[in-house]
């Protein structure tokens, strides 16, 4: 989501091919991904993985993800790695927990101990965006990332304790890059959940 999500943002077309669990261990996708993971991204003779080295390069190379100016820009490049490395780990360990320690005695305590780390970190984004409407000034590359780290925290019942986050998610899924992006998304599940 989050690449299809830059490039929509920046009106270049793409073109997905969908792997399955096996092909993600197979030498082919091992080439491009070395960890057996998603996305890739192909284009001429680059090739990356991590979506957050993904969405930097689009990115890079087409404007309106970045601002114009240096102190703009290197804030925004800032916002990006504090939504990858700081904001999303304790969030992707709380799905860890939901997930692979649902039948463990001290899933609860876990649960708790994980939570208040996020909105330890909740905590300190919100005091840290206030009034702006984006991260970096203008819309770019860093909300992408954040929105979509934050987002994964719907339903948990800690995101709805934060209405400037809820305001920030809604401003975002509002713009029309991002309905195109979650439309298409959407499709590839629907599609896959009919077979």
């Amino acid at each position: 989501m989050r690449v299809r999500w830059a490039l929509e943002e920046a009106g270049q077309s793409y073109d997905v091919r969908l792997v399955t669990f096996k092909e993600l261990k197979q030498p082919a996708h091992l080439a491009l991904q070395p960890f057996g993971q998603i996305p890739t991204y192909e284009d001429g003779d680059v090739a990356l993985f991590e979506s957050g080295a993904i969405v930097f390069h689009i990115a890079e190379r087409h404007a309106g993800l970045l601002p114009g100016d240096g102190a703009g820009r290197a804030r925004a490049i800032s916002w990006m790695f504090a939504a990858l490395n700081t904001v999303e780990p304790p969030i992707i360990e709380r799905d860890y927990v939901k997930y692979f320690e649902a039948d463990k005695s001290w899933q609860a305590e876990r649960f708790a101990m994980v939570d208040d780390r996020i909105r330890t970190r909740l905590d300190q984004l919100a005091a840290a965006l206030g009034e702006p409407t984006w991260l970096a000034g203008p819309f770019s590359a860093a909300d992408i990332l954040m929105v979509h780290a934050i987002r994964r925290l719907e339903g948990s019942g800690i995101l709805e304790e934060y209405p400037i986050f809820m305001d920030y998610i809604a401003r975002a899924a509002e713009r029309p890059a991002y309905k195109r992006a979650f439309d298409a998304q959407y499709e590839v599940f629907q599609q896959a959940s009919s077979k």
